[in-house]
């Protein structure tokens, strides 16, 4: 159990010279905490203890500092892409992780960082990949109120950069529409928002579970077992999967590869963290890759003519996320045209 320490800090000052005091009331609304040896310690500054309020659940004292009403968030998601072809039943496959692809640093805005050691972690708290998690007003659902990455577990868990905890998002309890989202896969936002609580047990906001309404029509993939997904294929970032845009960014990732010298869009050792790896298996072919995209936009319910050039394949949120910071996406425009120029020629 945290052991938790109130420490007043109050100012009295006395001299001989001056024969003054400071009374005992508020001179300062300040205060912090800091965390060391596993004690956390609460602090005010110019107050002193007047009256405590002290159960198993809550902690009041002057200052009004209660960590036990921190809000926490457990949004549960899967991604389409890992859990096509389980190794697990129910589990999506942690490939990326199984050969150290996963970077310690977020792809996204943010640029959060983790410890290594979190990707050591084996079985259903295994780490797939990195998400982003918004927090939209409940008045308006294109405002971005908080937005963070976080970290997805096999079974569908989103934790903080630590690889086991909740989201302790830094705002207060209300309502809120929650987004989750991942860098090639279409986002998905809540259809209504939804209570974040102050307790000590999280807020569980589950979109595996066909009984989540999310916005939009067609939002997510119902799986073969039932469970909801993110849709696969997004992999150019721009919020639609289409058969050109998507096509371009698996030619790019291919083409400008560091070992693929000769150019080919034929070369299959495509390894790493890559933009484009539908599958999230850490390989990037150009017949996996596009027969899996292909296979999604001709089989996209909306898309009742089958056609492979359907282009309303598009994310089902109300305003754009804030998933990826503008300098990358003009790094991504740059690459695309630098890999069309060496196709031509």
């Amino acid at each position: 159990m945290k052991t938790i320490i109130t420490i007043l800090i109050a100012a009295t000052l006395h001299s001989l010279v001056f024969a003054q005091s400071i009374e005992k009331f508020s001179i300062d609304s300040g205060g912090a905490s800091a965390s060391a040896g596993g004690i956390q310690i609460l602090y005010t500054i110019g107050e002193v203890v007047v009256q405590e309020y002290d159960t198993p659940t809550l902690l009041v004292s002057e200052g009004f500092i209660t960590p036990e009403l921190k809000v926490r968030i457990n949004p549960k998601l899967f991604l389409q892409g890992p859990i096509l072809n389980p190794v697990n039943a129910g589990l999506m496959n942690d490939d990326l992780r199984l050969n150290g692809y996963i970077p310690t640093t977020s792809p996204y805005s943010d640029n959060a960082t983790c410890n290594a050691s979190v990707f050591n972690v084996t079985g259903n708290n295994a780490i797939v990949d990195w998400v982003w998690v918004e927090l939209r007003d409940k008045n308006d659902n294109t405002t971005i109120i908080l937005s963070q990455s976080a970290l997805l577990q096999r079974d569908g868990d989103v934790v903080t950069t630590d690889g086991v905890s909740s989201i302790n998002p830094n705002i207060l309890a209300d309502e809120y529409f929650v987004v989750v989202n991942h860098k090639n896969h279409l986002g998905a936002m809540t259809s209504t928002p939804v209570l974040i609580k102050a307790t000590s047990t999280p807020s569980v906001v589950d979109f595996t579970d066909t009984n989540t309404a999310t916005y939009g029509t067609q939002a997510q993939v119902q799986l073969s077992s039932g469970d909801m997904a993110l849709w696969a294929g997004d992999v150019n970032g721009d919020g639609i999967v289409n058969f050109s845009g998507d096509i371009n960014r698996v030619l790019t990732d291919i083409i400008l590869f560091p070992t693929n010298t000769s150019f080919s869009t034929s070369y299959d050792f495509v390894d790493g963290y890559i933009q484009s790896d539908v599958f999230l298996d850490g390989n990037v072919s150009f017949s996996n890759e596009n027969n899996q995209i292909l296979l999604s936009i001709l089989l996209y319910p909306l898309n009742t003519s089958f056609s492979s050039q359907y282009n309303l394949f598009e994310e089902q949120l109300p305003s754009s996320s804030a998933l990826r910071s503008i300098t990358q996406l003009n790094l991504d425009i740059q690459r695309l045209e630098q890999a069309i120029e060496l196709l031509n020629n």
